[in-house]
């Protein structure tokens, strides 16, 4: 983990470095914590917006996403990088409230920026572990959708329990959905693409909604491309996406 910045912040102010502490049961991580290299903008952009779109995974209480959103359908958006498609996703539908998940103080500072910039009123953006966010915070069968884009591969195998797509994982993220409710991963590591399939196949709460039923599904249109999507084609990556249905 690289070491938070006692200087970043004002005492009480911007993201916390650890919400949750040591008050909850964690199961091995799937992401590392960032909070290097964060510009001025979204320093300026954390310190001013972070108290009204700021949230703070703490599991200290169940989230009620009516007030939260203003009553609209909400999705869970699980690591947005930098946030850009985040914020595209959020605009072409202003009509859905998009709870974005994120350890990384950069990516959370430019989706606040950028949110403000386009006049974005149904983004919030939730600092840290989300599984605590899901299991501690996050009622059954309330959320509209949960999208986990490009999630680190950890591809050396030592390191496959670190990846978030496990079954312990996909029956929670089941259990909070909505029925009919789509839980939507993407993917340029094949490997790893091969192992979501076969977790997600294996939830009984959920269906594959590819067409036919079976095997992975186009890129749908909401999902823009993303840096690391774009990154992973220049690679000659292929990039791999996986729609599943909660069941009734």
């Amino acid at each position: 983990m690289v070491p938070d910045k006692p200087t970043m912040f004002p005492p009480g102010a911007g993201p916390s470095a650890d919400p949750a502490g040591t008050r909850h049961d964690r199961r091995i991580r799937s992401f590392q914590p960032r909070r290097s290299r964060v510009t001025a903008a979204q320093r300026e952009a954390l310190l001013r917006l972070w108290p009204t779109w700021g949230l703070e995974i703490d599991g200290l209480s169940r989230l009620d996403l009516d007030k939260l959103f203003d009553g609209l359908p909400v999705v869970l958006e699980i690591g947005f990088g930098m946030g850009e498609a985040t914020a595209e996703m959020a605009a072409a539908d202003p009509g859905t409230g998009i709870l974005a998940a994120d350890v990384h103080t950069p990516g959370q500072g430019n989706l606040l920026r950028l949110a403000e910039e386009r006049g974005l009123t149904n983004v919030r953006v939730a600092n840290g572990d989300a599984i605590i966010l899901l299991r501690e915070m996050i009622a059954p069968g309330t959320l509209a959708g949960l999208r986990v884009y490009f999630p680190d591969p950890w591809p050396k195998t030592r390191h496959h329990k670190r990846r978030i797509i496990q079954p312990e994982f996909t029956e929670l993220a089941a259990s909070r959905l909505k029925p009919g409710a789509l839980l939507h991963c993407a993917t340029d590591w094949e490997p790893y693409a091969e192992q979501m399939l076969e977790v997600l196949t294996a939830c009984p709460a959920l269906e594959n909604a590819a067409p036919g039923g079976t095997g992975y599904a186009p890129r749908p249109a909401h999902r823009p491309q993303t840096r690391f999507e774009r990154q992973g084609l220049a690679k000659g990556h292929r990039v791999r996406d996986l729609l599943f249905r909660r069941t009734a």
